[in-house]
């Protein structure tokens, strides 16, 4: 995933010399999907004729793509008006974007009927308007949750954000659990007495599923598929069990889902050795974007997940919200209807706050869990996994010397690649924030930087497998 995001990152930047000039280039880069190179010739010629139809299209289009639903609204209803073709399908994909469902009914309707007249296929159109109703239902029961912090972090590492109690088990990534494995996989859900894993793993089919694994004598059994429906979805990932054993949730990309990850839950049912038909959680916890690893603490009685909506590419944000003991949702008829979208997309964590005296109680609570990780943390010098069954956390751990030796290398090659990759963050952040001109004077600049940062990362993971192999020759 970090050589995904750093390669991305280098084409948006070779993307800075290549940006289109003219109308004509414009138009190839849209057609091959290159809307942010494509975006500013369509912007100059749509303020040089703002009733032109197809300039407004392209450019809401752009909108639309690089995440300016709002701003793409405008300009593709003038394409409508305009009566350009495709213009409505775009239209409601805006507004299912910014959550305004019952107008992307209306709009995918008026777009079926046309294609009808035009004897066309309206089989893809008549499934986006399914989502679109599916959607409308759901922006119709949204929870009402009191959201206490939010945190946004690194995708690759957003576990790291969960402060969840030992009472609550243990959350790990699959590469990070499963280090020698030669499959690949999402997210791994360790029970509190360390005797059952819930993971998801890539199979044949290149579809993740969740399985689960129960530890039997101090060995591992084999991997189990989830009975039911659970593994229907094209992928389903990021599991947690709560304590009672048999309340799963987890997130799916599926036909049931609003757009990429939805969480949802199911239950086990012991009469049947299967799973219940698993039900969406719903908004606000799911939305058009990626939402998934809901985590309960029923220790602490604090609620966890994570969402990429709103966020730049590598970021996810990981809220924290207090757990309702039984679930009550607003009222859609009476309240108002820009209000109720706010809630249901998260604008403002704040806006869920309607009893202070719980946020502060709760707000305590997540304080004292995290001082308590820190604690933790800190009675150890380092945490390096060598394998399942060996974590080491002080240098006097090591039994081979020269792998105690590789690994002082490691931890300054660790330590350069954290100083250089918060330098690149900081001129990131500078990066997106600068002019045209400005950008492009940067653009050198941080390539540079994002090859050194990668050359670094691939260093440390080279050393951290020297470190394990030496290690392991002495303890086996």
């Amino acid at each position: 995933m970090k050589n995904k995001y750093i390669l991305l990152f280098l084409f948006g930047f070779f993307g800075i010399h290549a940006s289109a000039q003219t109308l004509a280039q414009a138009k190839i880069l849209y057609e091959k999907g290159q809307y942010e190179q494509a975006k500013p010739v369509f912007k100059k010629f749509v303020k040089s004729q703002p009733n032109n139809g197809n300039y407004n299209l392209w450019y809401g289009v752009c909108c639309l793509n690089t995440g300016e639903a709002e701003e793409a609204i405008k300009y593709l209803e003038t394409a409508v008006k305009r009566r350009v073709t495709s213009g409505q399908l775009y239209l409601a994909q805006a507004y299912n974007a910014v959550y305004r469902f019952e107008d992307a009914v209306g709009t995918y309707e008026d777009y079926i009927a046309e294609l009808t007249k035009r004897r066309r296929s309206t089989a893809e159109a008549e499934k986006l308007l399914e989502k679109s109703k599916a959607n409308l239902r759901l922006l119709k029961g949204v929870e009402e949750v009191c959201f206490i912090d939010s945190f946004v972090v690194d995708k690759k590492d957003f576990l790291e954000a969960y402060k969840i109690s030992p009472e609550s088990g243990k959350l790990f990534m699959y590469d990070t659990y499963f280090e020698n494995s030669n499959s690949k996989g999402g997210t791994v859900y360790e029970t509190e007495l360390g005797n059952k894993i819930y993971y998801s793993e890539l199979q044949k089919d290149s579809a993740l599923n969740i399985l689960s694994r129960n530890k039997m004598m101090n060995e591992w059994g084999k991997g189990n598929m989830l009975p039911g429906s659970i593994n229907e979805s094209m992928n389903a990932s990021y599991p947690y069990v709560l304590a009672d054993g048999i309340t799963i949730y987890y997130a799916a990309d599926g036909p049931a889902s609003m757009g990429g990850y939805d969480i949802f839950v199911t239950r086990y049912n012991t009469n049947t050795d299967t799973y219940l038909t698993p039900e969406n959680v719903g908004m606000p916890f799911n939305s058009p974007y990626n939402d998934y690893m809901y985590v309960i603490d029923e220790f602490n009685n604090l609620g966890w997940f994570a969402s990429d909506r709103y966020q730049p590419e590598g970021k996810v944000c990981v809220y924290v919200f207090i757990p309702a003991s039984s679930k009550q949702v607003y009222n859609y008829e009476s309240m108002d209807k820009n209000k109720l979208i706010k809630l249901a997309q998260l604008h403002s964590i704040r806006d869920t706050w309607t009893n202070e005296s719980l946020v502060a109680d709760a707000r305590k609570r997540l304080q004292e869990t995290m001082q308590e990780k820190m604690k933790i943390k800190k009675r150890h010098e380092f945490e390096f996994v060598i394998d399942d069954r060996n974590i080491y956390h002080y240098a006097a751990d090591f039994r081979s010397p020269q792998a105690k030796a590789q690994f002082r290398n490691y931890l300054q090659l660790k330590e350069s690649y954290n100083q250089q990759q918060n330098k690149l963050e900081n001129m990131r952040t500078q990066y997106s924030r600068a002019n045209q001109n400005e950008r492009s004077k940067m653009a050198p600049a941080i390539l540079d930087l994002e090859k050194r940062v990668l050359q670094l990362a691939n260093e440390v993971d080279r050393t951290a497998i020297q470190v394990r192999k030496l290690e392991k020759q002495t303890i086996k």
